[in-house]
């Protein structure tokens, strides 16, 4: 599988998230090796998903926030898009009369 490539932004961001799974794993006490194996993937995935690979499966991203207890997280992402909203209102018909009964 190649491995996309992402602008230096995006590379940061997704630097961070894996920042944040290692300090959550850390926080909980979780050696890399108890996470992994929770995770059903190997140290090295592990890894590659704290240091913000950008080949890894988002499958594997999610079995890493299960084992941390963290799953429902991966529902906020995208669930305040004011840009999308701000979009969708503008694009939405206005009728003139009310409805007839």
């Amino acid at each position: 599988m190649k491995t996309p490539v992402l602008t230096p932004k995006l590379e940061r961001l997704l630097e961070g998230v894996g920042e944040q799974i290692k300090l959550a794993r850390l926080r909980r006490k979780l050696s890399s090796e108890q996470v992994a194996e929770r995770a059903g993937i190997n140290r090295g995935t592990l890894a590659k998903i704290e240091n913000g690979y950008p080949g890894t499966l988002i499958g594997n991203l999610l079995n890493v926030l299960k084992a941390l207890g963290l799953e429902s997280d991966i529902l906020h992402l995208a669930s305040d898009d004011e840009l999308g909203r701000k979009i969708q209102d503008a694009n939405l018909n206005v009728k003139n009369r009310a409805p007839k009964r």
